[in-house]
């Protein structure tokens, strides 16, 4: 068991993605219509999107069941994941992408309770093809997922 200002560290740090995910948004929801967009440059973009669906909107063409269904995962997770800091809260990398994988999910979860969608602004592009948009949530819960892979990565060497 970890010790418990250990663990706050963790939380702290979701807390921090939290907020930036939902400042962010604020900003988006404050300066921009739906639709509309800045060119920042060449490949890159600031929209406002919504997207009731999961990742690259998917399901978001759905009945609407999809918003309660994204919420009480991305509830369950949170918890899950409290539940491991609390356990392994000592091992940095590993706590440090549960922890950034919390904060994005709770944020967007946020988002589905509130609009009903997910507020999306990053709008990245090569020519006419673009990556579906994505905010400060998605970001941090793809920089966990990674940080998960390299901690197993590492584990299996270690353990060699």
């Amino acid at each position: 068991m970890a010790s418990g200002s250990s663990l706050w560290v963790w939380l702290a740090w979701a807390a921090v993605v939290l907020i930036a995910d939902q400042f962010t948004k604020v900003l988006i929801l404050g300066y921009y219509q739906l639709g509309d967009q800045t060119p920042v440059t060449s490949f890159f973009n600031v929209v406002r999107v919504h997207n009731s669906g999961a990742a690259f909107s998917f399901l978001a063409g759905a009945a609407g069941w999809q918003r309660w269904f994204f919420t009480v995962i991305g509830l369950v997770a949170a918890v899950v994941i409290v539940w491991l800091l609390r356990a392994h809260a000592e091992q940095k990398l590993f706590a440090f992408a549960l922890a950034s994988i919390l904060g994005g999910a709770v944020g967007n979860v946020i988002d589905r309770l509130l609009h009903g969608y997910v507020i999306d602004f990053l709008d990245f592009y090569w020519g006419n093809w673009h990556f579906p948009a994505f905010n400060v949530a998605d970001s941090a819960i793809t920089l966990g997922a990674t940080c998960l892979i390299l901690d197993e990565l590492l584990r299996v060497r270690r353990g060699r």
